[in-house]
């Protein structure tokens, strides 16, 4: 049944899977502008339950009207990951977002040494964000810092991994599956494991598949969403 104006200001629990190079900032634009257009709506709130970087696709879950009061205890659910990892080299971003710019060795890492080393990572951990995140300190983002080449203090967070499991390994190619609480950067977790195997790592490859209980295969595509406004 096609939504109306009211049902959408009354508040609207929307699950998109959001395309790679989009940042989480223009999936909410782009749907808030729809939505206006397609109802003739002068304003709305629309905001997300959790930032994914552009280079991530998977499920947001994104909340009109009065389900915005919702956002934060959304945003505190659990989540989970799959993507890929590659061993053997690191960048400064922990992902493709930058170049590579360290390469290791990785002749001693065996599929039982992969797979024991998961287990490290696995509780309550501590984690550094990557220097390039959106991070405040002292008023400007981390990755402000990062682009102008200044160096940063970056305290420590506790974060904790429920579940851990690297589910194919092809060559450098590590693929996992990762359940986590919020706060989580699976790009430093590539990076930390990577040094945990005495070698370097990198994230190639990062799909949110949940939050609590919204499941990305139940998430529509944003062109999808916008063909939902317009169908009887």
């Amino acid at each position: 049944m096609q939504k109306t104006a009211e049902d959408f200001l009354n508040g609207q629990v929307l699950l998109i899977d959001k395309p790679l190079n989009w940042t989480s900032f223009q999936a909410v634009n782009k749907l808030r502008w729809e939505i206006r257009q397609a109802f003739k709506i002068k304003k709305i709130k629309v905001g997300h339950a959790g930032t994914l970087d552009p280079l991530a696709t998977g499920l947001l879950v994104i909340c009109t009207g009065k389900m915005t009061k919702q956002i934060n205890t959304f945003q505190g659910q659990e989540k989970e990951y799959t993507g890929t990892f590659v061993i053997g080299s690191t960048t400064p971003s922990f992902d493709l977002e930058t170049e590579i710019d360290k390469t290791f060795p990785t002749d001693h890492i065996t599929e039982t040494l992969i797979h024991e080393t998961t287990k490290q990572f696995i509780g309550d951990i501590e984690q550094f964000p990557p220097v390039f995140s959106a991070i405040k300190k002292d008023g400007k983002r981390l990755y402000e810092f990062a682009r102008a080449g200044e160096s940063v203090d970056i305290k420590s967070r506790t974060v904790t991994i429920s579940a851990f499991e690297i589910t194919k390994i092809d060559g450098n190619n590590l693929d996992f599956r990762v359940v986590c609480s919020k706060g989580t950067y699976i790009r430093s977790l590539a990076n930390d494991f990577g040094a945990a195997l005495n070698s370097g790592a990198h994230l190639s490859v990062l799909r949110r598949t949940r939050i609590g209980d919204f499941l990305v295969k139940n998430a529509t595509s944003i062109d999808g969403f916008i063909e939902s406004l317009t169908t009887n």
